[in-house]
């Protein structure tokens, strides 16, 4: 049985698409509706128009989510961003923004949401009397150093405070923007209070453009890698998504060029298609591959017990099957021959402490 036809909506041809991921803005699950363009009859020329990026601004009561998913290793995460202007077509957090009444397609990537705010809400939290501290995961829905970080400075903020409360901190991301906020990671570094992820997906320059239209290049991550481990922070490489019969054969040349550039630590995770994403992804393919399109959609469905998406704990971050066990078997012999560790080692949750505000009661001892 074909994997394909998905049924999109048709792309609006007044709009004009500059590196962008989706072509088009399906309407989100929750909403009661269909919205999609049909063409009048009327040959009438209409301006075209670019599609720009928009950013709302919200004001949260909190900033720290709780999970108790047993796939992920953390209970605590912070997302500065709603929204990934990076565009990367295979994001599993595109449905997220159905949440908000908005599209998984080119809403994902062009109605934004930031969180100002954020840091001064995370200093609150932190100093409630009931606060246990863990390590907080950054990074694992939306990417903090997204473009628009370089002008809001959100996640700089969260790390400020981080750090004067010498809280531990995880990261993951394949924006070059982390460099620019090398000095307090270092710093943090040399505290045990920081880990840091880098995506790499692709080695291929051109595929990277299609897939992730405004994601750093490859070798801009390749770099971070080597500039974070020179700084003394703990890098691992992440070798995700992995696509099979599109980047899969790519997994050693990645994990071998990580390593060359200084990342310890090495992880895999096997592409997840929730929701929405499965046809704007099934889309992606038809637009820029499309002889292999069944083959890559054919391939994610033998991994997934025939479906394009398995939502079960534990199998959805692996896969199951023959080939997803040879990619996994791939991943362990390349980590071994690499000399990559198994961890970056604990974090340091001993040294937690609010630092000192105006008008707090001074201890006698």
């Amino acid at each position: 049985m074909s994997l394909l036809p998905f049924d999109l909506p048709p792309t609006d041809p007044r709009q004009r698409l500059k590196a962008r991921g989706a072509a088009s803005s399906p309407v989100g699950r929750f909403e009661p509706y269909l919205r999609e363009w049909v063409h009048d009859g009327w040959e009438i020329i209409e301006e075209e128009r670019l599609v720009r990026t928009e950013v709302s601004i919200e004001r949260p009561r909190s900033v720290i989510t709780r999970n108790t998913s047993p796939d992920v290793p953390f209970d605590r995460s912070i997302n500065p961003y709603r929204g990934c202007e990076h565009g990367c077509i295979y994001c599993f957090a595109r449905p997220s923004h159905s949440y908000l009444g908005l599209s998984a397609g080119l809403d994902f990537e062009t109605k934004l949401v930031a969180r100002p705010e954020a840091p001064e809400v995370l200093a609150r939290e932190l100093r409630k009397p009931g606060y246990q501290v863990a390590p907080i995961a950054i990074g694992t829905s939306t990417d903090p150093y997204q473009p628009l970080e370089a002008k809001l400075g959100v996640m700089r903020g969260l790390l400020e405070v981080l750090s004067a409360h010498n809280h531990p901190v995880t990261i993951l991301t394949r924006g070059a923007g982390v460099l620019r906020d090398l000095d307090i990671l270092s710093d943090m570094a040399a505290r045990r209070l920081v880990h840091v992820g880098v995506s790499v997906t692709t080695l291929d320059a051109d595929l990277a453009r299609k897939m992730e239209p405004r994601a750093p290049a490859p070798a801009t991550r390749i770099r971070m890698i080597r500039e974070l481990s020179r700084a003394g922070i703990p890098v691992r490489v992440m070798a995700a998504p992995m696509i099979p019969g599109l980047t899969d054969h790519e997994l050693e040349a990645i994990l071998t060029e990580a390593r060359r550039a200084g990342a310890r630590a090495a992880g895999m995770l096997l592409i997840r298609l929730p929701h929405e994403v499965a046809p704007l992804f099934a889309d992606w393919l038809e637009r820029h591959v499309p002889l292999r399109a069944e083959r890559v959609l054919g391939a994610i469905a033998d991994m997934r017990g025939g479906q394009l998406n398995d939502p079960r704990f534990t199998s959805r971050m692996t896969g199951e099957g023959v080939e997803a066990d040879l990619l996994a078997q791939r991943f362990a012999v390349s980590c071994r021959r690499l000399g990559f560790v198994r961890d970056l080692g604990a974090l340091d949750c001993t040294r937690f402490a609010p630092p000192p505000m105006a008008g707090d009661q001074l201890s006698l001892f």
